[in-house]
């Protein structure tokens, strides 16, 4: 029998864009205005390739064509829309129009530059967790993200019933340096349901988001909020012991007590190469205001003599830890920045 050859990423990815093409033509449908009802107001819950579901101001939700005209669509986007008279192939309506955002969170893709994750949100919940191995860099790269995009950051430690006396100390440790320099931590177990109380007074009247690695059990904790939606879920893999991809596209819920929760795929590696080093620097606040003290204007903040980072590395202005995790980030956009992208803002 002959051995079955298997597919490169680049592969994969025509076939999956070549299906999603394959699906809009078969089920995508023109109304004429005759045919569709008046405009209203709607908020975008999740996005599948040409088509959105849209919930309205009553709270039902329509999944819908997008019209050509509408550039770019994600969750959280507040848009114009309207109603056809009958329902297409499960396709009840048209987005006519999207509302300018207050605001957004993006990331950078290495084949389609740079993606909007989501839209018109207040604040952004860095998920993180000991299993997969809790991972600080990690944190911080979703810090400096956040920062630029002038958004306010909330750190979760979740499973924390895994937490042992061995643990504790470094951990702790950890969060609590976030602590002093005003980043608000929250501590969670989807398992035991500890926090729960908190982190539902975190979210009230706010529009959220939970981003964060595979497997840090972002979709557990809707569950555990929201015990109606049944998040898909998935373990860790005892084989590699990195998460699994169990959320696909991000969504939108609502929550009982106001505001909006918005679960989004997990990741294993946060990049932020279409930035510029400057735009790291701000990114950490401690380092922030060091910016423009150095001796030499073009200072790289490592053995350059009077690096105003490095002399507050040494008098314990900044600690030793995060310094690491701004020049491991530096190195990791030269290292990582591929041939072909968008350049940096």
């Amino acid at each position: 029998m002959a051995k079955k050859k298997r597919l490169n990423q680049g592969q994969l990815r025509r076939m999956r864009v070549n299906a999603q093409k394959r699906l809009h033509s078969e089920i995508s449908y023109e109304w004429n205005d005759e045919q569709l009802g008046k405009s209203e107001d709607g908020v975008v819950i999740s996005r599948f390739g040409q088509h959105v579901d849209i919930q309205s101001e009553h709270g039902e939700i329509f999944r819908c064509n997008i019209r050509r005209t509408v550039d770019s669509l994600v969750t959280g986007d507040e848009v114009l829309w309207r109603r056809g008279q009958e329902s297409h192939s499960g396709i009840k309506g048209v987005v006519e129009a999207v509302q300018s955002r207050r605001s957004e969170l993006s990331r950078p893709d290495y084949y389609d530059g740079l993606k909007t994750i989501a839209a018109n949100i207040d604040q952004v919940i860095i998920v993180s967790a000991l299993k997969p191995d809790f991972s600080s860099d990690m944190i911080d790269r979703y810090l400096v993200a956040i920062e630029n995009s002038h958004l306010k950051p909330v750190i979760l430690l979740n499973k924390i019933d895994l937490l042992d006396d061995t643990l504790r100390p470094q951990i702790s440790s950890i969060l609590e340096q976030y602590q002093s320099l005003g980043y608000q931590t929250l501590y969670a177990s989807s398992k035991t349901e500890h926090g729960l109380d908190a982190l539902n007074e975190q979210l009230r009247g706010q529009t959220s988001i939970f981003v964060g690695q595979s497997g840090v059990g972002k979709s557990s904790l809707v569950n555990m909020l929201l015990p109606q939606v049944c998040a898909q879920t998935q373990e860790v893999s005892d084989n590699s012991g990195l998460g699994q991809h169990t959320t696909t596209a991000a969504r939108l819920y609502p929550l009982a007590d106001g505001g909006r929760l918005i679960d989004s795929p997990g990741i294993r590696e946060f990049s932020l190469w279409h930035l510029e080093c400057d735009e790291v620097t701000y990114g950490f606040r401690e380092l922030r205001q060091l910016q423009g003290h150095c001796k030499f204007r073009d200072c790289k903040h490592q053995n350059d003599p009077g690096c105003a980072f490095v002399e507050a590395v040494k008098k314990g202005d900044v600690s030793q830890w995060r310094y690491q995790s701004y020049l491991r980030i530096l190195q990791s956009m030269i290292e990582k920045r591929p041939a072909r992208h968008i350049p940096p803002r």
